[in-house]
């Protein structure tokens, strides 16, 4: 999986109180008309519109600064960055000129850690060279497959159910990284069970998360982990070129070799993990492929 940050902004100073008698406020009141209020001519904030929300955003892909994942926040009106520990001062400047005219619709936030895919040697579902997580199973007709991270399947890599690659799952048949996160392997092991299930959790169909909704993740590093989700259509920039727009941003926490792993809600598979920063130590900001659009792109479905 990858993984990436927040700044917050700082809240205006406290009010103040002021106690005065009946004279006092009489001649306070006196002056209040005398003296106009300093806001009374103030411009009004500027709305953007869609098409300079959608300019802002393109800008921070064009800025092209590794470790900011964005999107266009219709109800405040904003393009919400959010910066994670590698993001300099110089970077978020870089962003804000990129912005031009349209830099009042950027709003900036940090987030400890490094957005990083998280892919690691060790247990799970392994390529040669790393170690993922299964997602889902799925089937098309009497083929079965199991969806995971797209860039665990970069290269169409044969997959395996342990480190010594003695046991063969099957290969990648389909593959999408970056601009999207899925992949496609199929079973080509008869001898492999292969339920619709999370762990003992069934899973019966499958739904796009919602903002606010409590999900649970599952993978083959950091075991199973809770969170909320805080934000959908995210675009996060790995580095390197590796741009993946579409994303489910959760509170959940993960860590290397939980890539592909599956983000659901009870019976209802949601999402495939994607990438972050953080760890299950301190907490994390996760990203999440949804995965009803892994499932139509394919043409498969759960059983």
């Amino acid at each position: 999986m990858r993984i990436k940050r927040t700044t917050p902004t700082s809240p205006s100073g406290p009010a103040r109180r002021l106690k005065i008698g009946a004279v006092a406020a009489g001649l306070l009141a006196a002056v209040a008309i005398a003296v106009p209020n300093a806001n009374a001519n103030a411009a009004p904030a500027h709305a953007f519109q869609a098409a300079e929300l959608t300019a802002a955003s393109d800008a921070v892909l064009g800025a092209d600064v590794a470790g900011t994942a964005w999107s266009v926040d219709s109800a405040t009106g904003k393009v919400l960055v959010t910066a994670d520990s590698t993001v300099s001062a110089a970077d978020l400047a870089k962003i804000r000129r990129e912005a031009g005219a349209n830099v009042g619709a950027i709003s900036i936030e940090r987030t400890p850690g490094k957005f990083t895919k998280l892919l690691s040697g060790g247990d799970a579902i392994y390529a040669t060279s790393w170690r993922c997580s299964l997602g889902f199973n799925v089937k098309k007709g009497s083929t079965y497959y199991f969806l995971t991270a797209g860039h665990c399947t970069e290269g169409y890599p044969n997959y395996y159910t342990n480190s010594s690659h003695s046991t063969s799952i099957g290969p990648t048949v389909g593959t999408s990284f970056p601009g999207n996160d899925y992949g496609l392997v199929q079973y080509t092991n008869t001898s492999l069970a292969h339920p619709s299930a999370v762990g003992s959790q069934p899973i019966t169909s499958a739904a796009n998360p919602t903002v606010g909704q409590t999900v649970t993740r599952r993978g083959s590093t950091t075991g199973v982990h809770s969170g909320k989700v805080t934000a959908l259509n995210q675009t996060v920039n790995y580095g390197n070129g590796d741009v993946v727009s579409g994303l489910v941003k959760t509170t959940v926490c993960a860590e290397p070799g939980d890539s592909g792993g599956p983000l659901y809600a009870g019976s209802t598979a949601l999402g495939l993990t994607s990438g972050g920063s953080g760890n299950c130590s301190s907490g994390g900001t996760t990203f999440f492929q949804p995965v009803v659009e892994a499932m139509n792109a394919y043409g498969v479905s759960l059983f």
